[in-house]
């Protein structure tokens, strides 16, 4: 069965007919009602505007209120993180004060402790030590006995000589009787001119036979008297070079003990050349220069002396100059060849302004210390500087009295560092918040459990 089509209705189509306007020939009234002389449709067509606008602040609403707080959460979070700042770094430094004092001006030369005297006793004869009368180390005085060599050979020579004196005394006497006889009979002419000369010859050899045999007697004493040695000074003893029962020579270069003096005692030090004339200047005082003896660390004083002489020339290749002092050393603190520093005083300075040494720093134009202010911060300080005294710097101009400079950690500062001193760093340590513990034992240990054993602890 075949279906036939069943076409829509048709419906006339409106042609297009264009609108009327008015001219000048053809007034408004006669333009007909055309589609662009209607008035607007408001109420069936300007809903969709409003929707338009609602749309849009919705959407405008949605994004600022959670749309883009999203966005800037996420991007944030997928942004590396921006550097920040970091806090100004707090450098601990040491501090010390400015101070006011009398500065005392001291020169200082290494030298040598020498002896005024120092003998070496040697026997002055031949023979065997059969005493020694002195312990090593001893103090002796002038006259001490200190040791003795067998006398009998020198008492034998003695006796020998004693016995020709007496024999050559009775010839000498035999002389001159004959002399005298011979003199009377040459009033009578029984004797000779010559033989009364030839008598007076054999009377005055025989005086001189008494004389040398009297020499002989002195000198066999004397031998007898260097058989017991003496001390020739005051001092104190060596360590025995000889002990008794060796035979000993004369003058023998060994010798058999050493004595040196130490009370008083000198000390011969250099000092250099530019400062010859301010020792020159204050030696002419009334009152003589104080000399201190220091040991080799310039720790300790030893003794405090006097100086005495000043050396005549310079000393052409050192450049310095050879002082003396003298010291009582009544405690022996000072001994023969010992190396000191000798620390001259040649000046003080009244109510100078003195800082730490340490605190001095030197550029390339100027010499500068960092002062610590009152917001606990540093400011550089030029200065000018004095003498050296010891620990201390005599300052010229740049620092007052109270200024309390920095003398440790200099190389980590920078004007307007940030710092806090070793004492409140010490305090905040031991009580501050989040400090270390203080120690319980005192060996450098804190008594804290181990992690097991706390989390097994109850």
């Amino acid at each position: 069965m075949a279906v036939t089509p069943v076409e829509p209705p048709t419906e006339p189509v409106a042609k297009h007919v264009p609108p009327q306007r008015a001219t000048p020939d053809r007034p408004a009234s006669a333009v007909g009602p055309g589609p662009a002389n209607r008035p607007p449709r408001s109420g069936r067509n300007g809903w969709w505007i409003w929707l338009v606008l609602i749309a849009l602040g919705a959407a405008g609403w949605h994004y600022q209120a959670v749309w883009w707080p999203f966005a800037t959460t996420v991007l944030e979070r997928l942004s590396p993180p921006k550097p920040t700042k970091p806090p100004p770094r707090v450098v601990t430094v040491g501090t010390g004060a400015v101070g006011r004092r009398d500065v005392e001006i001291y020169l200082n030369g290494l030298g040598t402790v020498t002896a005024f005297k120092t003998v070496t006793v040697r026997s002055r004869v031949e023979g065997e030590l059969i005493e020694v009368a002195i312990d090593e180390g001893q103090a002796v005085q002038e006259g001490d006995l200190l040791a003795r060599i067998d006398p009998r050979v020198w008492q034998a020579q003695l006796e020998q000589a004693e016995g020709q004196l007496a024999r050559d005394e009775a010839t000498l006497t035999a002389a001159r009787s004959t002399l005298t006889r011979y003199r009377q009979l040459l009033k009578e002419n029984i004797v000779s001119a010559q033989q009364i000369d030839e008598q007076v010859s054999l009377a005055q050899q025989s005086e001189a036979a008494v004389k040398t045999d009297r020499a002989m007697i002195a000198n066999a004493r004397l031998q007898l008297e260097y058989c017991q040695i003496h001390a020739p000074i005051s001092g104190r003893i060596g360590l025995r070079l000889v002990d008794a029962g060796n035979m000993v020579r004369a003058n023998d270069p060994g010798g058999l003990a050493v004595i040196t003096q130490l009370q008083p005692i000198s000390l011969v030090f250099t000092i250099p050349q530019d400062d010859i004339s301010r020792v020159l200047a204050k030696s002419r005082g009334p009152e003589p220069l104080a000399v201190d003896a220091f040991d080799r660390d310039f720790r300790t004083r030893l003794a405090t002396g006097t100086l005495t002489a000043i050396d005549n020339q310079v000393d052409s290749a050192t450049g310095t100059l050879r002082l003396k002092a003298v010291f009582d050393n009544e405690d022996e603190s000072l001994f023969p060849n010992q190396f000191v520093n000798a620390r001259l005083l040649v000046e003080t300075l009244s109510d100078a302004i003195v800082v730490p040494t340490a605190a001095v720093q030197r550029g390339p134009d100027s010499t500068f210390v960092y002062v610590l202010q009152a917001d606990e911060t540093v400011a550089l300080r030029e200065i000018e500087t004095g003498t050296t005294a010891g620990t201390d710097t005599v300052i010229e101009s740049g620092l007052t009295p109270g200024e309390v400079v920095v003398t440790d950690g200099l190389d980590k500062l920078q004007p307007g560092s940030k710092v806090t001193t070793k004492e409140q760093a010490e305090k905040k340590g031991k009580g501050g918040k989040g400090g270390p513990r203080p120690d319980k034992d005192g060996d450098g240990s804190r008594d804290r459990k181990p992690a097991a054993a706390a989390k097994a602890s109850p």
